[in-house]
């Protein structure tokens, strides 16, 4: 009997099909418009794509006959006709569909002459499904995703540090060590279901991926969008939502670790059939790194300095001396070959040939691009990530010097006990310093300008153990006079300026027009001292000495008209440069007494601290807040005051990451490109190895470790060429304009991990891309190759 079944496809009924259910779905939407349930519809559609959204669906389905059975008759849906004809529409299309696909009768033929006969071993071993690679596959990926929460959450809340559970590792860390060791569980469950089954099984790993890979980023993603999700799961799951959320979108970071955690089991999975292909576990690669290396050549000398210095120094120019010295050289040689010839013909005919030969092949020029294509990627990867680590860091350091670390504050109301407060801060391991603050939007006026600004209460005495005010101070003026403000000069006793015509007095000595005397004493000429930022002091066009007026609509006094907002004059005792337009501009400073004053408060608003590690900043003000009691204090931490900003960094530096990844995928196309050449050159050799007894598994080490030089040759000439370029900009800058950027030259900061990244990424890529070229070479049977000799 023949075992050859051909499936028929009649297209006529499967196009009616289509077309019938295509109308459904048209139906099935207007009726959902009309009733406006695309919100609810929305959920059931998208479970419905999943595998296990119909068992679901069905028990759901069930557990509403009551319901339906309950609701009287009378009661009409609008649009139910639509719902109706839509379904059967629905319903009828895919029958059309199933009836045109159907399996053409068996052959009336007789058995075949080989009948009986030893099966080829490939296919008598052959079993078109494991249900333990399954297992494998699909639990090694919930797992893992269960593994990385869990121990997120366990580091992350305390339960790995020592001192019976205070505190825990900082968040990034703890996420760290997490995603490793879930990334090992699923190379682990990878590795042995492909050792089980002795092959990749990709029906397996698929069928594994969605149905238990998936459900865990789809629960997070759904907890965002879902307010009941939310408060069941989310005070549960909140460090792992904390980590997420530094990238400025949680749902972002979900997937990419997902993805990352499939990577690392397609990983396990070919790693596996390498090993255990053959039927036993063969782990050696000796005789396959030696056949790989002798093959391709990846490190010949011509290649690593010539790609190294088209990388150092752009394409150009060593292309135009590679092709001056080639052409030397071919001229020379050509010139002894001719020698040759006129004393031994045939000697000179050989060597004529090899010398065609090694002008001629392709494969060579194929892997010098590859690891061309390869080290450009990684240099630009690390030149770029490591320029925008330096403006990170840079704008980092500013924030941090005009911000504390962290804020402790109540819920509602004043810290009127904040020295109590303060002491109990100070037992607390890792607080460097600590000042108490009151800020409050306010508007400040100088003559005809107009300003809005934050205004901030401050201690001389402690401000400088937590911020770099005192540091960023202008010459000229002085901190320390917002204490003394009898210090500060007034602008015409420095003669730095007068007043405009007509004012011979200065404006705190306005006469009264109908008493004919002034309106304040002597002691209320001493006015308050106030620190601007030298953006805000240009806007306002005011310098050392100058009079401010500060008006603010806190502690707002009552006028025979209501009430009005609140007035005070101030004298400009300082200015500081922070770097940061944005502070320079908007923040002033003035003593916490003249602030309490001015805002009618009993006590600061906060207390702003500054940590020995700023990394660690989370798990301080966790520690802060628990040795305050909790409620009604809190501790916010810069990450958490400042989340945009840097969820914003982070968000760009990522996605400039993935884009540059792409010059490593399209050299990886070269890779591709490579190998199948190589394989196409090399089914002799192939064939050879195989007749001589190597297995499949062997032919694929030797074509993977060909993929995997490649990667590795590209990746340090990459490494090399980009520690190089970011050095020169670091030690002779790139000059910017500072009234544009507010830094003088382009910043570089060069991150250990995120350049190992980049490397790992590009050997990733090359290993990945050599996977297919290597399969194809297994399958070259000895006969095809050598039936051609």
């Amino acid at each position: 009997m023949n075992a050859e079944r051909q499936t028929v496809y009649r297209w006529s009924l499967i196009w009616s099909g289509v077309l019938v259910a295509l109308v459904g779905v048209v139906l099935l939407g207007v009726a959902i418009g009309r009733v406006d349930a695309w919100a609810r519809v929305a959920s059931v559609l998208g479970l419905s794509a999943l595998g296990w959204g119909g068992l679901v669906q069905t028990i759901n389905a069930i557990g509403l006959v009551a319901v339906q059975s309950s609701v009287p008759s009378s009661v009409g849906l609008v649009g139910t006709e639509y719902l109706v004809i839509g379904s059967a529409a629905w319903i009828v299309g895919w029958v059309l569909i199933a009836s045109g696909i159907r399996r053409a009768p068996e052959s009336t033929e007789g058995p075949s002459p080989a009948a009986g006969a030893v099966l080829y071993p490939r296919l008598a071993q052959y079993r078109d499904f494991y249900w333990s690679t399954l297992g494998a596959y699909g639990g090694g990926m919930l797992l893992s995703e269960l593994v990385l929460i869990l121990l997120q959450t366990f580091l992350s809340s305390g339960g790995g540090a020592s001192g019976g559970g205070q505190g825990g590792l900082a968040p990034p860390i703890a996420f760290a060590v997490s995603l490793i060791v879930a990334s090992l569980v699923a190379f682990a469950c990878g590795f042995v279901g492909a050792a089980r089954a002795r092959r990749l099984a990709l029906p397996e790993a698929t069928i594994g991926v969605i149905y238990l890979g998936l459900p865990v980023p789809i629960g997070l993603t759904l907890m965002e969008q879902l307010p009941d999700l939310q408060v069941s799961l989310g005070y549960r799951l909140r460090e792992v939502t904390y980590v997420a959320d530094m990238l400025g979108r949680p749902v972002v970071g979900y997937w990419l670790v997902f993805s990352l955690l499939v990577l690392m089991l397609v990983l396990g999975i070919n790693t596996g059939f390498i090993a255990a292909g053959s039927g036993r576990m063969d782990l050696r690669l000796r005789f396959e790194l030696f056949v790989a290396r002798r093959h391709v050549g990846v490190f010949r000398p011509s290649l690593v300095f010539g790609t190294l210095a088209v990388l150092l120094f752009g394409i150009v120019p060593p292309l135009i001396i590679y092709g001056i010295i080639r052409s030397v050289e071919a001229a020379v040689e050509r010139t002894r070959i001719r020698a040759l010839g006129l004393k031994d013909p045939l000697a000179a005919a050989s060597a004529l040939n090899r010398l065609k030969l090694r002008e001629q092949s392709p494969t060579m020029m194929m892997t010098a691009l590859s690891v061309g294509g390869v080290g450009v990627g990684v240099m630009a990867l690390i030149i770029v990530l490591s320029v925008m680590s330096g403006f990170e860091e840079d704008l980092q350091n500013k924030i941090l010097g005009a911000h504390s670390h962290v804020v402790v504050s109540k819920y509602a109301g004043h810290l009127s006990e904040y020295k109590r407060l303060m002491e109990q801060i100070a037992k607390v391991p890792g607080v460097a310093g600590q000042t108490p603050s009151i800020d409050n939007p306010v508007m400040v006026l100088a003559e005809d300008e107009v300003q809005g600004i934050v205004l901030k209460g401050i201690d001389p005495e402690t401000v400088g153990s937590v911020l770099d005010l005192r540091r960023n101070m202008l010459p000229g003026g002085d901190l320390d006079n917002l204490e003394t403000p009898e210090k500060i000069a007034p602008r015409r006793s420095l003669g730095l300026g007068s007043k405009p015509s007509g004012q011979d007095e200065e404006e705190d000595e306005e006469v009264d027009p109908i008493i004919g005397k002034t309106t304040r004493s002597t002691e209320q000429k001493v006015l308050p001292g106030i620190i601007l930022g030298r953006e805000l002091a240009t806007i306002l066009r005011v310098v050392v000495g100058d009079r401010v007026n500060v008006i603010s609509p806190q502690g707002a006094e009552l006028g025979p008209a209501g009430l009005i907002p609140k007035s005070r004059a101030f004298r400009v005792a300082g200015i500081f440069y922070s770097g940061m337009y944005e502070y320079d501009a908007k923040f002033a400073y003035i003593l916490l007494a003249e602030a309490q004053k001015l805002f009618n408060t009993t006590g600061p608003t906060g207390i702003e601290l500054k940590v020995a590690d700023v990394d660690d900043a989370r798990r301080i003000a966790t520690q802060v807040s628990r040795e305050l009691g909790g409620y009604p204090y809190r501790a916010r931490d810069w990450g958490e005051i400042h989340r945009n900003i840097f969820s914003a960094l982070r968000l760009e530096k990522l996605v400039m990451g993935i884009i540059l990844s792409i010059i490593i995928i399209v050299a990886a196309g070269l890779i591709v490109a490579t190998v199948i050449m190589l394989v196409l050159e090399k089914r002799k050799e192939i064939a050879v190895l195989k007749a001589l007894g190597v297995s499949d598994g062997g032919i694929v080490k030797i074509f993977l470790a060909e993929g995997l030089q490649i990667g590795v040759a590209g990746g340090l000439l990459g490494l090399f060429s980009g520690l190089a370029w970011c050095y020169f900009i670091l030690k002779v800058g790139i000059k910017l304009d500072p009234s544009v950027y507010y830094i003088p030259n382009l910043p570089v900061k060069i991150e250990p991990v995120q350049t190992a990244l980049a490397v790992v990424i590009a050997v990733l890529v090359t290993y990945l891309a050599s996977i297919y070229p290597a399969l194809k070479a297994s399958s070259v049977e000895p006969v095809e190759g050598l039936k051609a000799e």
